[in-house]
């Protein structure tokens, strides 16, 4: 698409409309009414053809118009986008070029005209914003193609808004429309004066998404105390959250941001299960995860996955917090717990502890929050929670020796718990505990062996031997079945799917271990 730019100063979005080419739009010219206009230069710099076409005072708008036509009418054009041109454009202009848009620095039909910035500081409003329409003979009117809010701080003046509406609502929301007209995803409707963008229908993943979330507290740094942070909250969310727990304990300091993080994680993995479930967390992974028939047991057993690692751990429970679990937990140095209540006699245990946060969240742990999402340096990915949820009827025995009941109560627990490891993971457990955690490694094998060391040298009363392995991508090779069989495991959970699979269940039949195939993998990266 090839576009003419219409300004009169320094046609700063038309500038940025050349920089970034959405869309693969060109600007195939710049034309001002203004022979000192820095558009020009900032055209020059980037090899983008000019012209000049002022007004004589004397000259009637038609004429000028007249003129205008005959300076781009030897460029090939789609588009003509306005920026900043003081001129209302008549249909002497409109009706002999394609579409006419045009971005005007307020959330139209308010505060239209060249004072907006003015008028929006005046009104006392909140949010103010672009828009970019359609041009019709009118002045600021037309049909809105799309706009883009910026929030009004109280202490604005009017550089600092007009700046921010440009750099935050402008420089996105303009880029994006000539996107979509480049696209052809556009409908203009001048009957009914509205616009129509193909594919923008919503679902999961819509073409433009919006977030709003309010600071809930300033935090005393972030990953690191040279970084600066806070925390933000989304009102409309209903599951159990650490952003909307209680802190029981206000006396204590308040959550850092590597406390906020790892609660998280910590709630999320205890959410998987229906039993009562502890999970104890550092640095965003599991030191130890596992149900059982209380709260007090189920974390007696996870902490006995890795003690010196849960030192200054994240403790989470998916029941209400007793005495008994309570004593468990001061036992040792904890940082937060995560529980949907307390007794009493908990809280007096738990509130010995001068510095232990303990976070009282509501007791919805069906997911509501469908998404996850991931800030990148320009951007942010998003994708659908894991919520995957196997049964025995979704495994798959690959091996002459087929796994027990009780292993495949064992490898459905494994796999869930792995869902919170991180990549390259591998899990050991027996029964419905925790054995050995190899997390976050670049070769798998290693995150065998790391699970076997800590399986054999730091958990208490519990080993390798007979316990299942779960990995959480396939097997490239023998070599990590074979380090698992070596230290122990006697049946194998995995997703299956490497061109070598054949290798590897030959392995496991030659050292008699039981493995089934999920269909689907387990990665977690963030």
């Amino acid at each position: 698409m090839k576009i003419v730019g219409l300004a009169s100063n320094r046609g700063r979005n038309l500038m940025n409309i050349a920089d970034r080419a959405p869309g693969g739009a060109e600007i195939a010219v710049v034309l001002t009414n203004d022979a000192d206009a820095p558009v020009l230069e900032a055209a020059a710099e980037r090899d983008i053809p000019t012209e000049v076409v002022e007004r004589p005072d004397d000259q009637e708008r038609a004429a000028h118009e007249l003129r205008v036509l005959d300076a781009i009418e030897a460029y090939d054009f789609d588009l003509v986008c306005l920026d900043g041109y003081m001129r209302v454009l008549t249909e002497t202009f409109l009706d002999e070029v394609p579409t006419t848009l045009n971005v005007h620095p307020s959330l139209l039909p308010a505060f239209p005209g060249m004072d907006a910035h003015e008028q929006v500081l005046d009104a006392g409003v909140k949010t103010t914003g672009c828009t970019v329409h359609v041009v019709d003979e009118s002045v600021d009117d037309g049909p809105i193609v799309t706009q883009e809010p910026v929030p009004v701080y109280e202490d604005d003046d009017l550089a600092a808004l007009k700046e921010r509406v440009l750099y935050e609502a402008e420089f996105t929301a303009y880029p994006r429309a000539v996107e979509w007209f480049a696209e052809d995803r556009v409908t203009v409707d001048w009957e009914s004066e509205t616009v129509e963008i193909d594919g923008d229908d919503g679902g999961a993943f819509p073409s433009r998404r919006l977030a709003s979330n309010d600071r809930a507290a300033d935090l005393r740094y972030g990953e690191n105390p040279h970084q600066d942070a806070a925390v933000y909250a989304d009102r409309t969310t209903d599951e159990a959250s650490v952003v909307h727990a209680d802190q029981l304990n206000e006396g204590a300091k308040g959550l850092s941001y590597n406390n906020y993080n790892d609660a998280d994680g910590a709630l999320n993995l205890i959410k998987e299960f229906e039993e009562p479930a502890a999970a104890v967390i550092k640095h965003t992974n599991p030191a130890g995860c596992a149900t059982a028939d209380s709260v007090a047991e189920a974390y007696e057993r996870a902490l006995s996955t890795d003690p010196m690692s849960a030192f200054g751990g994240i403790v989470a429970l998916n029941r209400e917090c007793d005495a008994a679990t309570a004593e468990q937990i001061v036992d040792s140095f904890k940082e937060v717990v995560v529980a949907p209540g307390y007794t009493d006699d908990a809280l007096d245990v738990l509130f010995e502890k001068e510095n232990l946060r303990v976070l009282d969240v509501n007791d919805n742990y069906d997911v509501t929050e469908e998404l996850t999402e991931k800030p990148l340096v320009g951007g942010r990915l998003v994708q659908e929670r894991d919520q995957q949820h196997l049964t025995a009827d979704d495994l798959e025995v690959v091996t002459d020796r087929e796994p027990t009941d009780e292993q495949i109560e064992s490898m459905l627990f494994a796999w869930h718990t792995l869902k919170h490891v991180k990549s390259n993971g591998i899990l050991f457990a027996k029964g419905t505990e925790t054995v050995g955690i190899g997390m976050g490694q670049v070769s798998r094998v290693d995150a065998v062996r790391l699970a076997a060391m800590k399986a054999d040298e730091h958990a208490e009363g519990k080993g390798p031997d007979g316990a299942v392995m779960a990995s959480d991508a396939f097997f490239p090779f023998p070599d990590g079945l074979e380090a698992a069989a070596e230290a122990g495991i006697e049946a194998v959970i995995q997703p299956g799917g490497s061109k070598n699979d054949d290798m590897v269940i030959e392995a496991a039949n030659e050292h008699d271990v039981a493995m089934v195939f999920t269909g689907q993998r387990s990665f977690r990266h963030d």
